[in-house]
């Protein structure tokens, strides 16, 4: 099995949703970098549930980091983190725990694991295991600001409604906007809280769940940050959040608009900015050749409705192969679109310290 994500800077991922504790180990941070417990506290709030419109599993994540900091700071050794489980009920799946839930990863599971997997809410596929990315996440990020780096995401489309854009082209403008999705509980531009949370909601009291579109930028990443091919930083990207059970597509800038455009309307032209080459427009999301090329790293991701309701669906019995139905009880998300916003943030900064590290070694994060 593969959990564990990038090359000089790497997380790996461990535990299941009902089991004692969930974890991760991040390796390859260099030392010296701030650790702080409150930064960290305040990043996994962020994905917490919080009202009617999510789960009503509500984890205090209080986390223990047992290597790899010391006074408040890295020492270059590998960082675990755990996070214990402490509100479970695993009795909601009992009864039903050998019918597959449609979109999840039980039938799957059973397969692969030959029937000794653990069922108890998703066991290792659950999303319960983003604590620790996010987590971690926290720590990479506060390594990007050292140099200058920011990165934001925030709701663009649910249930019908639209936020604005990130501005792609003005730094100025884009960083403002990251400070503004970073600074909310509800990470959107625009006035639109209230009605996402309704349309939300909506869906919720028709015992059904709904998806969307999350938007993520990357500011002041210096151009020549990547690999071409195999190791390009979008194609480490687009891995990294289809690694994500929610996120079904990814694309970058101008993405499936591609496809009906002419080269002329959407090449993105050079100048130069007083000494720094710009472009113009920034319709290839920031990234050339598998490069960056110093525009804003911009991408899209599709977030899947939960696939959990409360409503009756078909199903088979995966020991005795029998059609069956399925009525899913426990505690779930109508929506898991706000919840997903610190997680895209926290792996993206995990890729991108990866990145960094590759192109410039831990110089880079010196300062």
């Amino acid at each position: 099995m593969s959990n564990t994500i990038g090359k000089n800077i790497s997380l790996t991922l461990f535990g299941e949703s009902h089991g004692e504790a969930i974890g991760a180990v991040l390796d390859g941070m260099p030392c010296g970098i701030e650790v702080s417990d409150s930064y960290i506290a305040a990043a996994l709030a962020r994905r917490r549930p919080a009202g009617s419109g999510e789960t009503a599993r509500v984890e205090p994540d209080a986390f223990r980091i047992v290597s790899g900091v010391f006074n408040g700071y890295t020492t270059g050794e590998p960082i675990c983190i755990l996070i214990e489980n402490t509100n479970k009920r695993s009795g909601d799946y009992e009864d039903t725990h050998t019918l597959a839930r449609p979109s999840h990863a039980d039938y799957v599971a059973h397969v692969a694991h030959k029937g000794f997997e653990d069922w108890r809410g998703g066991g290792h596929f659950s999303g319960r295991l983003t604590a620790p990315i996010v987590a971690l996440g926290a720590i990479c990020t506060k390594a990007l600001e050292r140099t200058g780096i920011k990165i934001g995401t925030h709701i663009l489309h649910c249930g019908g409604v639209s936020d604005f854009p990130f501005n792609s082209t003005d730094f100025t403008v884009l960083d403002r906007q990251i400070d503004q999705v970073n600074g909310r509980a509800f990470p959107v531009l625009d006035d639109i809280e209230g009605e996402m949370r309704e349309a939300i909601d909506a869906v919720r009291r028709d015992c059904d769940s709904i998806g969307g579109i999350i938007q993520t930028a990357v500011s002041h990443l210096p151009a020549g940050v990547g690999e071409p091919w195999f190791g390009s930083l979008d194609g480490t990207l687009a891995n990294a959040m289809m690694s994500i059970g929610g996120i079904k597509a990814v694309e970058f800038g101008l993405g499936f608009g591609f496809a009906g455009a002419t080269g002329s309307s959407c090449n993105d032209e050079f100048y130069n900015d007083g000494g720094a080459i710009r472009t113009r427009t920034n319709n290839n999301g920031g990234i050339n050749g598998g490069y960056s090329n110093g525009m804003p790293v911009v991408f899209n991701c599709a977030v899947k409705p939960t696939p959990s309701i409360a409503r009756e669906q078909r199903t088979v019995d995966m020991y005795t192969g029998r059609d069956a139905t399925i009525c899913i009880k426990g505690r779930h998300d109508p929506a898991i679109i706000r919840r997903i916003c610190p997680v895209v943030n926290a792996l993206t900064a995990i890729v991108i310290c990866d990145s960094l590290k590759t192109a410039f070694s831990n110089k880079i994060f010196e300062k």
